[in-house]
């Protein structure tokens, strides 16, 4: 049996897997919040931030939110004075660490 031929023009990027993927953690800060999330495991708004350093606090703030809308991250709240809020990878996000681990393993390979 022949395979058939793709064509690009009857394709769309946006209904690829790789589109989805992108959607999800693109962003300037998207993928280091997941970085950081993965080395470090449990992290409070105010750690990302000083870690990331350049990052704003607006800019922060939306990312998470998005991560967490996304299923990405999990946010747990502690119920106390002055509050508390803990940041970590979901099963989903942990799921997504193999493509950023790779990423690394290029990046210290092929720096200059």
């Amino acid at each position: 049996m022949e395979e058939k031929k793709r064509c690009i023009a009857s394709e769309k990027l946006c209904e690829t897997g790789f589109s989805y993927t992108l959607s999800l953690i693109q962003g300037k800060y998207k993928m280091t919040i997941l970085y950081t999330l993965m080395e470090f495991n449990v992290v409070r708004f105010n750690e990302l931030q000083r870690y990331i350093r350049e990052i704003s606090f607006k800019t922060l703030s939306s990312s998470l939110k998005e991560l967490e809308h996304d299923g990405l991250i999990i946010r747990k709240e502690y119920p106390q004075i002055p509050p508390k809020v803990e940041y970590s990878l979901s099963e989903r996000g942990k799921s997504l660490m193999p493509i950023l681990d790779g990423m690394c393993e290029w990046g210290h390979k092929n720096r200059r």
